[in-house]
């Protein structure tokens, strides 16, 4: 049985996530300072148990200076 997509956009986000976080060496309550984003959200994001909304999304990507989002490329 093939994957759904959503799971596959969790998990994509997930790891570009995980990968801008250690990239800056922060960690998830610095993250959560620098955004504004709560550390239990940013948990679950990391864990793949929640769907981000919009808005927390760009925080984060504002507060990485990444693009978390992954497109049409999963």
């Amino acid at each position: 049985m093939e994957e759904h997509h959503g799971a596959r956009v969790a998990q994509a986000l997930a790891a570009r996530l995980q990968a801008a976080i250690a990239k800056k060496e922060w960690s998830v309550a610095e993250l959560s300072r620098r955004s504004g984003v709560g550390r239990f959200t940013i948990a679950k994001a990391l864990a793949g148990e929640a769907w981000p909304d919009l808005l927390t999304i760009a925080n984060l990507e504002r507060a990485l200076e990444v693009d978390l989002w992954p497109g049409r490329e999963v």
